[in-house]
């Protein structure tokens, strides 16, 4: 029989279709994505502040923060605590808000019932942020004394301690959160763009205008809001990076020239070929190559070739065995960046590692590590290993996903999950009284659904001791990135 060319095609078919499903006969999966998906989202009311809405879910959390501005005459009512504590971070919040929005505009299509939870949790933020944001050249960029808040141990509704209000402005720059904030507001702008093109419109002319004034007055704000803002969230990589980050928003969010001139101008200057490898709510450079490799690689400007090269560098250091690789990982398997809160790095990478498998999918292109080619499908069996660790697949089958699975964490550091509701306890527990619940060895009485926690050591331990923040405490900026990530598998092993 003479070979055709169809005849090859449809070999080609059939062993790549058998192959497919082989593998996936061969790992299946043994976690509910979409229930995981459900609880990142609704982890986000938890952290609410302000007046919470009627159809508030979790329901022990009650209003809070209602004057929060009134001191400096202006409403800063709403927003997210960042963590376990009560105060009102605006670099975090901005980052948090970032990474929600590209969760949505990356696999939001994925995500079906849980895309309007989605945005109403992007929707909470930058509400809050058009109001940090309301006057020209300032942002409002923290509400509440740090210090002061953790010499308390007191639920959100009960707080006492001075909301202090501090802001950035043209005497006083803060380069890193005021570009974070445009790229917040540029990405939501992106998100809102079909659903309520009004709102959307406000968002980006907001952006517009943030990033202006992030780059004509420039510095760090950490600089001039040491005692306040270290070392909280000390702006430790510089500001370069979030004028990288920004503009990339930007400019996808404009398809304006001027911000594909200010990245091709000022791009290696802000560190675009940097060897860093950490992508965090301090360091946006990997970020910002990957979403610049997106425009290279599927939109074909051909400008930002170089992405593609930086984009690859940062994956060649993140797969075991690879020639480049720089990354460390535990004995269970678990990446490991840092020792304090390390699962927000595993987060935010497991988020660049699906995404950017998408761009090079689409593009029929791959990562060449130093001559070890390394696929897409490659990438997301690196995130997914790292998807099911946290959910349960390590050494301690253990969830650090806050009610997910049989077992995870009871003792999470987090004052309002730590402590009777305002419903079953409705007088109030002062700043010192708390203490108490904190140093308790019981359970914590609300189930802050969803969180995912700091997570374990080097060596695959974890305590469940809620003093130990390193380990117990949940972040926005945690779960912000998993959103997509878990869309991601929960459509892939067809669960939504």
């Amino acid at each position: 029989m003479a070979i055709t060319t169809t005849t090859i095609f449809l070999n080609l078919f059939l062993i790549l279709t058998t192959t497919s499903a082989a593998v996936r006969h061969r790992h299946p999966t043994t976690h509910n994505y979409h229930d995981a998906l459900t609880k990142s989202i609704l982890f986000f009311e938890g952290q609410r502040s302000g007046k919470l809405p009627p159809n508030q879910r979790m329901n022990w959390r009650k209003n809070s923060g209602l004057s929060d501005g009134s001191n400096m005459k202006v409403d800063l009512v709403g927003g997210y605590y960042d963590a376990g504590d009560n105060i009102k971070f605006g670099f975090p919040m901005a980052f948090t808000t970032t990474m929600l929005s590209w969760s949505v505009l990356e696999f939001g299509g994925m995500m079906k019932s849980e895309l309007g939870n989605a945005k109403t949790a992007i929707r909470w933020a930058t509400d809050y942020l058009l109001k940090a944001t309301k006057q020209p050249d300032t942002i409002y960029v923290q509400v509440g004394d740090a210090n002061k808040d953790h010499a308390c141990w007191e639920r959100p509704e009960d707080m006492d301690t001075q909301r202090t209000v501090l802001k950035i402005d043209k005497n006083n720059p803060g380069t890193d959160v005021a570009a974070e904030t445009a790229a917040a507001l540029a990405s939501a702008s992106l998100v809102f763009r079909k659903s309520d093109p009004i709102y959307s419109k406000i968002l980006l002319r907001r952006a517009i205008r943030v990033f202006a004034f992030a780059d004509k007055y420039r510095g760090s704000y950490s600089d001039g809001l040491k005692n306040y803002v270290c070392p909280f969230y000390c702006s430790y990589s510089g500001f370069q990076d979030e004028l990288l980050w920004g503009a990339a928003w930007l400019q996808k969010a404009t398809r304006s020239p001027m911000y594909l001139s200010y990245i091709q101008s000022k791009g290696q200057s802000l560190g675009a070929d940097e060897s860093d490898n950490t992508f965090s709510w301090d360091n946006k450079h990997v970020g910002a190559r990957i979403l610049l490799s997106k425009a290279f690689l599927l939109q074909k400007v051909q400008s930002l070739h170089d992405y593609k090269g930086h984009a690859d560098s940062f994956i060649c250091s993140l797969v075991p065995g690879a020639p480049f690789s720089q990354t460390q990982y535990t004995p269970g398997g678990l990446l490991f960046k840092m020792p304090d809160s390390n699962l927000q790095y595993v987060t935010s990478t497991t988020f660049l590692l699906v995404t950017y498998a998408k761009y090079l999918t689409k593009s029929h292109k791959v990562v060449n590590c130093g001559g070890m080619i390394v696929t897409p499908r490659h990438l997301r069996t690196i995130a997914k290993k790292q998807v099911d660790y946290i959910l349960g697949d390590n050494p301690l089958k253990m969830s650090f996903m806050v009610g997910y699975g049989p077992r995870y964490p009871q003792r999470i550091h987090h004052r309002g999950a730590s402590m009777p509701s305002v419903s079953t306890h409705p007088a109030k527990i002062d700043c010192g009284a708390g203490f108490a619940f904190m140093h308790s060895e019981t359970p914590n009485p609300n189930v802050l659904v969803g969180a995912i926690v700091g997570g374990p050591d080097l060596h695959d331990q974890y305590t469940d001791e809620r003093s130990d923040y390193s380990q117990a405490e949940p972040a926005t900026y945690t779960n912000a990135p998993f959103v997509g990530t878990l869309a991601y598998f929960a459509h892939s092993f067809g669960q939504i």
